[in-house]
């Protein structure tokens, strides 16, 4: 059985998202997620969230702080601090894993990419009153 593991970014204030699954789970696969947010963004990050896991240690951290972004552990067994992140997750196993027919890992990540786009981009949320991330985005930018 081969194992993936999904990569999430969540903007605090917008919920805007970036995606990526990855074979491995460590500080390779973690900075080159990091990268691909900091692109993904439409935004200057200010600081990284994460738990205490061993892809998010040193050389992860340092890789952060080179980017010129703060990194912040969570409190050790408190996954509620990640709370947005972990409600999140329930809403990709709800509408997007649970409905999934794929073969192969590029035709996975095509999808999630198609998922990420509507979430962020045509997805009502409820924390919202409808609208959607980027909407959000928009009208903190007037």
């Amino acid at each position: 059985k081969i194992k993936r593991f999904q990569y999430t970014a969540i903007d605090d204030a917008t919920r805007i998202r970036a995606l990526k699954i990855s074979e491995k789970h460590n500080q390779l696969s973690s900075i080159e997620f990091i990268n691909y947010v900091v692109e993904k963004f439409p935004f200057r990050i200010n600081t990284i969230q994460t738990d205490n896991g061993h892809e998010f240690q040193s050389k992860f951290h340092w890789h952060v702080q080179d980017l010129g972004m703060r990194h912040r552990f969570i409190k050790v067994g408190t996954p509620q601090l990640n709370g947005k992140v972990e409600r999140s997750h329930l809403t990709d196993k709800k509408e997007f894993y649970q409905l999934l027919n794929y073969t192969d890992d590029v035709d996975l990540n095509k999808k999630l990419e198609e998922w990420e786009n509507f979430y962020n981009f045509k997805r009502p949320h409820g924390s919202f009153k409808g609208k959607t991330p980027y909407e959000i985005l928009k009208s903190k930018l007037k």
